[in-house]
């Protein structure tokens, strides 16, 4: 396997982790959680890949939407993390931490 493709592979199965790591420091409507993932994690997501993560999420109980209306141009759908959210965020930081050190231990045993 070539190192992009599993690039790829890896941050899709670490973006519904970010998400909500990122809903944990505020709301965000679509497009400013398409900027922060962005800035935030260097990956680039697409309207077509985030929106029904969000749906998802939101089917899960992970992520609650309310509509802002804005003084100029359309309203806006900003997502929050739930509470459900949060401790789910909080069981994937404690998997990718045991993922973490059980490859740290491997590759040191392996590298030895």
């Amino acid at each position: 396997m070539q190192l992009d493709r599993w690039l790829i592979q890896m941050r899709k199965g670490t973006l519904e982790f970010l998400v909500l790591l990122c809903l944990k420091e505020q709301e965000y409507y679509g497009y400013s959680l398409l900027q922060r993932l962005k800035k935030l994690a260097n990956i680039s997501v697409t309207e077509g890949t985030i929106y029904p993560l969000l749906s998802r999420l939101q089917t899960a109980g992970h992520v609650e939407n309310r509509w802002q209306i804005m003084e100029t141009g359309p309203a806006r759908k900003y997502y929050m993390i739930t509470d459900e959210g949060e401790k789910m965020a909080s069981e994937m930081y404690n998997a990718w931490q045991e993922i973490n050190n059980s490859i740290v231990n491997a590759w040191s045993k392996l590298d030895g």
